[in-house]
């Protein structure tokens, strides 16, 4: 038992194993006297191109007898009238065989080998008896759906008489049409019955839409009687030849169909057979087999009935035999013409896999890679999405020329990959509407055509690439920065930025500001790539690209719009309204304050007067300043800067004038003569004796009179000095300082000494 299971998986792996990529045709008929030839195909390699080709004959055992080779055997029952010849440009090899007899039927193999196994094809031959007809029978041979003309011959004398055509069915002659409008029921809307030329003398009977059951003998006939005239015809209604078809698999194959111009107008259709049906694959009028959505387009190619098929992406299971015609319901009819293929699928394919479903998420992006004949690496690459209203078609949305679809721009590119036999494309801000069948395309092979299912589902978060910031607005001549985040999982692979046009994404310099250390010990928030402009040009406007990629193979990206705007100029920090308020504001008041104040006061020296109205303003307005600025600074960030800016210039003024203090007290004290009078030590200049006149109490209107005369009592002089010190109208403004009181005390002391030493030493006030 054991060993019959062994056995059986023996032979069940032997056959899988085996599988014969040579393909040819399955049954071939012809009739005795005819010749016939037999194409065979062969996977496209170098070694098959110059192996050897053979046809052999099955005989018992599974033997195969070689008849003919192409080392140039030639069996004794092949000789003068067989050949073989190989056509390694079309991966092909034909076998010639002439003067057919009945002893030519039975099953065959064609192949390729040293051996007459496991390469090859079974082919199977069927040589008829060429069929017997009535002397002077006229033969026609029409495909079936075409159309076919008798012609009928007659004298003279049956001008005028009635003609017919009929069919022999046995041994009785059924009536097809008469030229008195009678039509069999079977030939109904097909036949019609017409003079031909102008002789007179000859009638045509034209049948269309042939069908296989139309074939057989019919009889013209002209007259009756013994003066009737009769031809015979026989008609002959051939099902159409299968065309091979040989593809690769995950190939492309275009089925090219011309039926003719009578059935220019109707609608079209490829269909499958299906044992004794015939099931429809695609037709004009919208229908389509679900097994071939995304992957077939029919496009019309002229007016004269001729269109194609183009199917991507063959599958295993495409292989059959397909049948093209047309019809105005779009489905096969019998007598309507057709065409027929024979499909081959070679599951040894020099076509590369690759994925035929992509998935991605919105908002984020996918790369599709498409194959390409390596040998073509100068082709024109093309993408385009496949469209299946109607018939069917593929609108480009990129080349590698640099044309993208104005809908895709910033969003599409297509990146050539010469010498790697492929190219990828790549598509971000996925929606789903994206989602659909696209087609990679050349201009070279079209076997190499290849189909990829885009499916776009919701996204469940945040896309991994993250670009800041999100609204991207660059001013003309600064420096513009974009930064890209990208999770620990990538940490490892390739970051680029890339500007985007019609032409591709051009690499930029960047910077990976991510360490690439292992995933367990990534910080995910300081894993980002960036891309500065410095300084932003006009030119710098457009879509910016942020991805990954291991060498050849790219990842995931995202895109962002980069808008470049000029600069607006000036500073754009505005200061806080209450702050300038204050500031506009103080310096008057301080003004009308002291100006006030000096209204009010008495004048004792015109010169000590202005000097204290300096002082006195700049105190008062420093005070009116500290208060506005201390009020600002609450209210607004922008305070601490207008205390600086007022306290600057404030502290240059006291210094100065603390200057000038000195300097003036230091000249007062250089000659300086000390007197006592009575109680008081008083520092006396020269130079207060020069200018007594000035501070003599007659020249002095703003004295009061009771500072005239100096009292030498210490009552009085305590009494006097407080008087002069307190200042009791001054309660209400600015308080002096110290200093300032002491100067004025001074400045009115200097005046009673100056009286006080004009009388002792009766020195003229003049002097």
């Amino acid at each position: 038992m054991r060993l019959f299971l062994v056995t059986v998986l023996l032979a069940v792996f032997s056959a899988a194993s085996t599988k014969s990529p040579i393909f040819g045709p399955q049954e071939v008929s012809s009739v005795v006297g005819n010749p016939v030839s037999i194409t065979c195909y062969y996977p496209a390699t170098s070694v098959n191109r110059h192996s050897r080709k053979y046809w052999c004959r099955k005989g018992a055992n599974s033997l195969c007898t070689t008849l003919i080779s192409s080392n140039g055997y030639v069996s004794k029952e092949y000789a003068g009238r067989a050949n073989i010849i190989n056509f390694p440009e079309n991966n092909t090899f034909v076998v010639n065989i002439a003067n057919l007899t009945q002893d030519d039927s039975g099953s065959y193999k064609c192949g390729l080998g040293t051996s007459n196994r496991p390469l090859f094809f079974d082919v199977s031959l069927e040589v008829s008896q060429a069929p017997e007809f009535p002397e002077d029978t006229h033969v026609y041979t029409e495909d079936m759906g075409r159309n076919v003309t008798f012609e009928c011959p007659f004298q003279k004398e049956n001008s005028h008489s009635k003609k017919s055509l009929c069919k022999k069915i046995g041994q009785t002659c059924e009536l097809v049409i008469d030229s008195t409008g009678k039509v069999n029921p079977n030939y109904e809307g097909r036949v019609k019955l017409f003079m031909k030329g102008t002789s007179g003398v000859i009638f045509g009977v034209s049948i269309n839409h042939l069908r296989l059951s139309d074939a057989g003998l019919y009889v013209c006939q002209a007259g009756e009687g013994s003066s009737v005239n009769k031809k015979n015809v026989h008609l002959q209604v051939l099902e159409p030849e299968p065309e091979l078809v040989y593809a690769d698999l995950r190939s492309s194959v275009t089925l090219d169909c011309a039926l003719g111009r009578e059935v220019a107008n109707e609608a079209k259709y490829l269909c499958r057979m299906n044992k004794e049906t015939c099931d429809v694959v695609i037709n004009t009028l919208g229908k389509r087999d679900p097994a071939f959505d995304g992957r077939i387009l029919l496009t019309p190619k002229d007016n004269n009935g001729h269109f194609s098929v183009l199917i991507t992406g063959v599958r295993k299971e495409d292989a059959g035999h397909y049948l093209c015609g047309a019809h105005s319901s779009g489905l096969p009819q019998e007598g309507w013409p057709i065409q027929a293929w024979q499909l081959f699928v070679n599951e040894e394919s020099t076509i590369p896999p690759s994925r035929s479903v992509v998935k991605g998420v919105t908002g984020g992006s996918v790369a599709m890679v498409c194959p390409y004949n390596p040998k073509e690496s100068n082709s024109l690459k093309y993408w385009c999405r496949w469209e299946g209203d109607g018939n069917g078609h593929c609108p480009i949305l990129v080349e590698s020329q640099g044309v993208v679809q104005e809908d895709y721009e910033g969003r599409l590119a297509l990146y050539d990959q010469p010498g790697n036999g492929s190219y990828t494309v790549i598509l971000n801000q996925l929606t789903t509407q994206d989602a659909g069948s696209y087609w990679c395309l050349t201009n070279g092979d079209s076997r190499w055509r290849t189909t990829i299912e885009l499916q776009v589902a919701e996204a469940p978060g945040k896309p991994d690439l993250e670009v800041t910031p999100q609204n991207a607005t660059a001013v003309l001549g600064e420096t513009f920065t974009l930064s890209c985040h990208y999770p620990c999982k990538l940490y490892s692979q390739e970051k680029y930025w890339c500007k985007w046009s019609n032409k591709g994404c051009h690499v930029l310099p960047s910077r990976d500001e991510g360490a690439r250390q292992p995933s367990v010990s990534c910080d995910p928030s300081n894993q980002l790539i960036s891309m500065t402009l410095n300084p932003v040009k006009k030119e710098d406007e457009g879509w910016y690209w942020c991805g990954v990629k291991q060498g050849q193979t790219y990842g995931e990206t995202t895109a962002i719009y980069v808008a470049v705007e000029e600069g607006t100029g000036g500073s754009r920090h505005v200061n806080p309204p209450d702050a300038n308020a204050h500031a506009d504001v103080a310096p008057e008041k301080a003004v009308e304050s002291s100006v006030s104040e000096n209204e009010n006061r008495p004048v004792l020296n015109p010169k000590l007067l202005a000097e204290e109205k300096g002082i006195e303003s700049v105190g008062d307005q420093a005070q009116e300043n500290r208060a506005s600025v201390n009020a600002g600074s609450a209210d607004a960030p922008g305070s601490s800067k207008v205390l600086f800016a007022t306290l600057v210039p404030l502290g240059l003024v006291l210094a100065v004038g603390a200057v000038a203090v000195w300097v003036a007290r230091a000249r007062h004290r250089k000659n300086v003569d000390r007197m006592s009078i009575s109680s008081y030590r008083t520092d006396i200049s020269m130079s207060d004796f020069k200018n007594s006149r000035d501070f003599g109490g007659n020249d002095n209107m703003g004295a009061s009179p009771d500072n005239q005369e100096t009292v030498l009592e210490r009552k009085d002089e305590i009494m006097t000095t407080t008087e002069i010190a307190t200042e009791p109208e001054e309660s209400k403004k600015a308080k002096r300082s110290s200093k300032e009181e002491a100067d004025l005390a001074y400045s009115a002391f200097l005046i009673q000494s100056s009286n006080i030493a004009a009388q002792v030493h009766d020195v003229p006030k003049e002097v």
